[in-house]
């Protein structure tokens, strides 16, 4: 994603931001990560961590933090606490760019097996066949991702990469929608009960990087398997919202960003009722707007949005 504030005022944030509870000091810590200043991202989850230790993701990205910041040893510490605590995404781990930096150290395998053997214990009435296969899915839907935001994201980004990474992305997306078509056609939306959560987001992520017409094919599906506990509502929300979006709806939950092409910055894509946006997410799982808009990078205030949203909405009636 294009960076919409200066680095330094990324960096101002993240120093000068007040925190107290769990969650401030956790935001505050994401802050100075997305601004790349990763020994105070450390300092601050470690505040957080003096708290509570419960959430697996916060865990893990906090290792993330720790490993960019070359702290090994605390990296660990944080990635074998998220996994005691349920982290079980071995795919992403495997593959994280952020974690790299672990991979020559002998405790990295030792970190692998150890979730491999809880996955292990976890999976033992898994479809291991489906499990397998959605796993290199997985890896294949987002290690190409990895590449592309790394080439988009640098100081100047190489248009030629850009493309190429792309037309790559879009052969793996072709391949990967049709092996995951086919599962969903044949046996439904299964549950993380069958193949893991790794496998159940897998599901969901090829639907979300796929056109709009599958994705309206199988957004009736996702719904059921809420519903039935088979799927995860925070993922539907994402769905529901890129579906709306490309429908010439606005959004519900805030899920999507997108161009303002009077300011020429990254936004939140118009949603209905803003004011009650952070009530609608709680109910799927969601963070808050301010929590979400600081892990991508883009400025939030309600009464801002509203008078940006009231002022495109005008031009766009206006227009002949």
């Amino acid at each position: 994603m294009k960076k919409i504030i200066t680095l330094s005022l990324l960096v101002m944030n993240c120093v000068f931001m007040q925190a107290q509870t769990y969650k401030e000091w956790v935001r505050k810590a994401d802050s100075c990560y997305t601004a790349k200043n990763y020994e105070l991202s450390v300092s601050y989850y470690e505040k957080a961590f003096k708290i509570e230790q419960k959430d697996d993701r916060d865990l893990y990205n906090a290792g993330c933090s720790a490993s960019m910041a070359k702290k090994n040893k605390k990296a660990f510490k944080w990635l074998n606490l998220s996994i005691d605590n349920g982290y079980e995404n071995i795919a992403h781990l495997k593959i994280d760019n952020d974690l790299k930096p672990l991979h020559s150290e002998k405790q990295w395998n030792k970190t692998i097996d150890k979730l491999q053997k809880k996955l292990d214990i976890i999976g033992a009435n898994y479809d291991k066949v489906l499990e397998k296969e959605l796993a290199e899915i997985y890896t294949d839907d987002q290690e190409i991702r990895g590449e592309f935001m790394n080439v988009y994201r640098a100081s100047k980004p190489d248009k030629k990469k850009i493309d190429s990474i792309g037309k790559i992305m879009e052969r793996k997306d072709s391949i990967n929608l049709i092996k995951v078509m086919k599962i969903l056609d044949e046996k439904g939306w299964l549950g993380k009960n069958v193949v893991g959560s790794q496998g159940n987001q897998t599901l969901f992520l090829v639907i979300q990087h796929a056109d709009l017409k599958y994705q309206q094919k199988y957004l009736p599906m996702m719904r059921e398997a809420v519903k039935n506990g088979n799927a995860n509502p925070g993922n539907l929300a994402y769905l529901e919202d890129r579906v709306a979006l490309r429908e010439g709806k606005k959004q519900i939950y805030g899920s999507q960003s997108s161009m303002n092409k009077k300011t020429n910055k990254i936004r939140i894509a118009p949603m209905i009722d803003p004011d009650n946006v952070d009530k609608r997410r709680a109910e799927v799982g969601l963070g808050t707007m301010a929590e979400y808009a600081t892990k991508l990078n883009v400025e939030w205030n309600l009464e801002e949005y509203k008078k940006e949203l009231a002022e495109t909405e005008k031009l766009e009636n206006t227009k002949p």
